[in-house]
């Protein structure tokens, strides 16, 4: 990736939806998500963070795919957390960016497919969409690497 807003040719973006506040810090602390949801996670995809917040189911920022490591291949540690929680193994970013402000689903054209809430969480993105979800955060939003 040149810039926070270049897209690579065919790699699978997604969205993810953080439900808890523990979950978000630990996101953008140590730069790891815990899917529960089976993907294709592949290293220079995109995947963009989506939490409620006062405006309504908002993207709060995203990652960039270092690697997947699958639950079998984790600490003693995360494998247990891994095991309880049911998630699929560990997804690492190379880098992580904040949307400072959210951006709004509604002001993106993730509104138009009238998504929200869980159904949110796990929705692949193709490259073109994942443009004009940059698009819009540099037009209305500050891009925080972090």
């Amino acid at each position: 990736m040149d810039s926070p807003g270049s897209v690579a040719p065919k790699l699978k973006n997604f969205i993810l939806r953080i439900a808890r506040e523990d979950w978000l810090k630990r996101v953008f602390m140590l730069k790891k998500y815990y899917p529960g949801v089976p993907r294709c996670w592949e290293k220079g995809g995109l995947v963009f963070f989506a939490r409620r917040s006062e405006a309504g189911d908002s993207l709060i920022g995203y990652g960039v795919i270092e690697d997947f490591v699958r639950k079998d291949n984790l600490s003693d540690k995360e494998r247990l957390e891994c095991d309880i929680m049911n998630w699929k193994g560990a997804i690492i970013f190379r880098e992580i960016y904040k949307f400072e402000p959210p951006i709004p689903i509604k002001e993106t054209f993730l509104a138009e497919l009238k998504l929200k809430g869980k159904y949110l969480h796990g929705f692949q993105l193709t490259n073109d969409q994942a443009a004009k979800i940059l698009e819009v955060a540099e037009r209305i939003s500050h891009i925080r690497r972090v």
